[in-house]
């Protein structure tokens, strides 16, 4: 039997797909699944006439590898990674890569990464995005883990991922968890700009009472312009999906969105490093707003909706929306930098954040053109503290805002629920403030719990405390974080 490039352990959608990329590019793959006759199907249908050998045995899989061996599991994150990997290891030999290119949490990367170096075995957590079709024809991929690892499996990756201008959308991110802590930020991300373009619509449906197919068009149009990007690509094509009766599909699915806990992740980490993601935890709380429906259906028989009506010129409003959702779409991009950054410090990561950019530009769910001018931002300053402080998006929110705060209005004012559009505009108005009312949050806090203070007029890092009862005496709390 000839001997395989890489295997595969794991025949579900993604699974068999990126088998069948991997094959196309003339690598031969190894197959195993849990269930044998998974594989036998596998070989029977979609593999039938290429390279890709299918095993019923974990250890014959193995054993028909090149070595350094080199096994990419695609399962279900959490214990099932853990289980096939003690299960490859007494097959394994010192400088064999196993790779995880599941959803795995980036915690659980760093544990199996030191894990698996004490055994002198090489792990890769792989975040992989595009979907069943970018596993198929180019995914995005993000590996990071083992850095010796890299050379082996660099021309595989490299060779399977999307590719943009010349260029493949995988890049080595990182150590231990980089790579899928890199994919958790892109899919809260990707939380973020689902909520944008969801409130874009329903302030167009509800608030200004366009029909499907013209919203439809205006999401066409857009398409073509700043916010060229797969999700409005693939929003325009479910605004024109009809049901059997000819009435927009849409309009009959039930309003309550599910999630697989990615997006919730990063807002959890974010709150762990203390970074303000406010618009991607908006849309979290939104998604599980939804879930809420008959409490949601019960409220809307209790409280009646504003009773403004919106009368006027739809098509300026139209371009403020437009407005509203790329000023918000930067705001979220630059919250996702931000915590990348504070992560690499944190975690003692060295992230090369153009070549980010570059790897979400094509196969991933938020591939946009939108990417490039992030990729150019960090080519010209790689040291650059924030987008918004890059002369290109300083300009686009500058010509965004008004139109953005149109937008926003229009929702407050018919009572159209716009939880990122706002929180998107809120931080924005907080990062550019040079005074926030956070003074009277730290008198509060000194006051019931002698907390201390910084003053204006004294150097940073000298602390006070006031006794502001006349009561207190002089005893301060031992713990103060700015």
């Amino acid at each position: 039997m000839p001997k395989a490039d890489i295997g595969l352990i794991g025949l579900a959608v993604m699974g068999q797909n990126l088998a069948l990329n991997i094959n196309d590019h003339g690598y031969t793959v190894a197959v195993f699944n849990r269930s044998p006759s998974k594989t036998d199907d596998f070989l029977a249908g979609p593999a039938k006439g290429t390279q890709v050998i299918g095993f019923h045995d974990l250890a014959e899989m193995v054993a028909s590898l090149t070595r350094p061996r080199k096994i990419i599991l695609m399962v279900r994150a959490g214990d099932p990674v853990d289980h096939f990997i003690e299960q490859l290891l007494p097959h394994l030999e010192p400088g064999d890569i196993i790779l995880d290119g599941g959803n795995s949490r980036f915690t659980d990367s760093n544990r199996r990464f030191h894990d698996l170096s004490q055994k002198d075995l090489r792990f890769v957590g792989c975040g992989i995005s595009g979907g069943e079709e970018g596993a198929r024809h180019g995914p995005s991929i993000m590996p990071g883990g083992n850095d010796k690892a890299w050379p082996e499996i660099k021309p595989i990756l490299q060779s399977i991922a999307a590719k943009v201008d010349g260029e493949p959308c995988c890049q080595w991110v990182g150590p231990a968890g980089a790579g899928h802590y890199v994919k958790m930020v892109h899919n809260g991300i990707e939380y973020g700009d689902m909520q944008l373009i969801s409130e874009a619509y329903h302030l167009m449906r509800e608030g200004l009472g366009l029909s499907i197919d013209k919203i439809q068009s205006i999401f066409q149009q857009w398409n073509q312009g700043v916010l060229d990007s797969y999700l409005i690509e693939i929003t325009a094509n479910i605004l024109g999906v009809r049901d059997e009766d000819g009435a927009p599909l849409l309009d009959k699915i039930l309003d309550t969105a599910g999630q697989k806990g990615t997006g919730k992740w990063t807002g959890i980490n974010a709150m762990e490093l203390g970074i303000p993601l406010s618009l991607i935890g908006e849309a979290v709380f939104a998604r599980f707003l939804s879930s809420l429906k008959e409490e949601r259906e019960l409220a809307s028989t209790q409280y009646a909706p504003p009773t403004s009506v919106f009368d006027g010129d739809p098509d300026a409003i139209v371009e403020a929306i437009h407005d509203a959702l790329y000023a918000s779409k930067i705001i979220s991009y630059a919250q996702g930098y931000m915590l990348m950054r504070e992560a690499a410090t944190t975690y003692g990561w060295v992230l090369n954040y153009g070549d980010i950019a570059l790897m979400w530009r094509g196969g991933c769910i938020i591939r946009s053109r939108f990417l490039g001018d992030i990729k150019q931002a960090y080519s010209k300053n790689p040291n650059l503290q924030n987008l918004l402080m890059d002369d290109f998006f300083i300009e686009a929110i500058r010509s965004s805002e008004t139109g953005w705060r149109k937008a926003i209005k229009l929702g407050v004012e018919l009572g159209i629920p716009l939880p990122t559009f706002s929180s998107a505009l809120a931080f924005f108005d907080g990062y550019r403030s040079n005074r926030l009312p956070a003074n009277l949050l730290q008198a509060q806090r000194d006051y019931f719990g002698a907390h201390t203070y910084e003053r204006i007029d004294q150097p940073r890092g000298e602390f006070f405390h006031t006794d502001w009862i006349g009561s207190g005496g002089p005893a301060v709390s031992s713990t103060y974080q700015a």
